[in-house]
């Protein structure tokens, strides 16, 4: 398979954090894989995939191929690591994670999170229904 989605060229650091290409080369090379041997079991052309550790393509996002990558890379579906390997090829691409987008909950806060992450001052309403939900959460719902 050949993956040929040219995304703007990233630096391999977003603020600080290690993106999906950096953090699947550390691990290939923790467990020793040369690029053509880890290419070969994921089934993957190498100089593609060269290019999504550097940055220059987006990282798969079909579930079947993350699986396979992480098997190769000994990462248990399921885990920590798992989770952070997804998040980080949605958020390589902008995508707000599936799971996350299927809690409403969670999805009516994710403005008021994006504003408190821009340090920008939530509305008094958003504020008030923060706290009705922190009390509704405390009270068991009741």
């Amino acid at each position: 398979m050949i993956l040929t989605t040219p995304i703007r060229t990233l630096s391999k650091r977003k603020e600080g954090g290690i993106m999906f290409g950096e953090f699947i080369k550390q691990r290939r090379l923790d467990r020793r894989l040369s690029l053509r041997e880890f290419c070969r079991s994921i089934e993957v052309d190498a100089s593609n995939w060269s290019k999504i550790e550097r940055g220059l393509l987006s990282p798969p996002q079909e579930e079947e191929k993350l699986k396979r990558i992480a098997k190769v890379l000994g990462i248990r579906i399921g885990s920590a690591l798992w989770y952070e390997m997804k998040d980080k090829a949605n958020i390589e691409l902008g995508n707000i994670p599936r799971d996350i987008l299927s809690d409403k909950k969670v999805l009516n806060a994710l403005p008021m999170f994006f504003r408190t992450l821009r340090n920008d001052k939530p509305a008094p309403e958003d504020l008030d229904k923060l706290i009705s939900t922190v009390r509704e959460e405390e009270s068991g719902g009741r």
